[in-house]
């Protein structure tokens, strides 16, 4: 039977984590399928490596070029400026459509490791019903751990998970830059 993990909290790392244990599966040969929620950019290492680690890793992602928060402005982080817009249909469209993919790959392709990064957060902002999260998780096949990250999770989803980490932030330097290979 596989497990449910979740990483949530508003520390860093949550989305390493579930990638150490992606990276653990492949090195045993195993099939792991990355969906990330709100996420778009191609530029990351994670998205990066999938041709090298084919066929035993796959990564789809379903957001939209931009940042997402409660109020639109321009958000300053690591050095970088972000342009910071609400929630849009088409954000619940895209939510959506990876929880759909989900259903579909876990059918198919019956994975070692099926991570659903920042599904949490997508929660959160009303982009997908919690119930409709945890109907999927009724549905994992007994070959298949999932991993939910995403800061700001619902308890519905910590009360579901096997194992629950907290990632906190407890210290962070004022003016650092995002380095590659290391926060993208």
């Amino acid at each position: 039977m596989g497990y449910v993990y979740l990483y949530t909290g508003t520390g860093g790392g949550k989305t390493a984590n579930a990638l150490g244990l992606a990276l653990r599966s492949v090195g045993h040969g195993k099939k792991v399928v990355v969906i990330q929620f709100l996420k778009w950019r191609e530029d990351i290492g994670e998205y990066l490596i999938k041709n090298r680690l084919a066929p035993y890793y796959e990564i789809y992602q379903f957001g939209r070029e931009v940042w997402l928060g409660e109020e639109e402005k321009t958000e300053e982080f690591a050095g970088e400026k972000f342009e910071v817009e609400c929630v849009k249909s088409v954000d619940r469209e895209l939510a959506k459509k990876g929880l759909d993919f989900a259903r579909k790959i876990m059918k198919e392709k019956k994975p070692h490791l099926l991570v659903l990064d920042e599904i949490g957060l997508a929660v959160h902002w009303k982009l997908l019903e919690v119930k409709d999260v945890l109907e999927l998780l009724d549905d994992v096949p007994e070959e298949t751990t999932v991993v939910l990250t995403g800061r700001l999770a619902p308890k519905e989803l910590a009360d579901r998970a096997d194992f629950v980490n907290v990632v906190q932030q407890v210290k962070m330097p004022k003016d650092f830059k995002l380095t590659e290979g290391i926060q993208y």
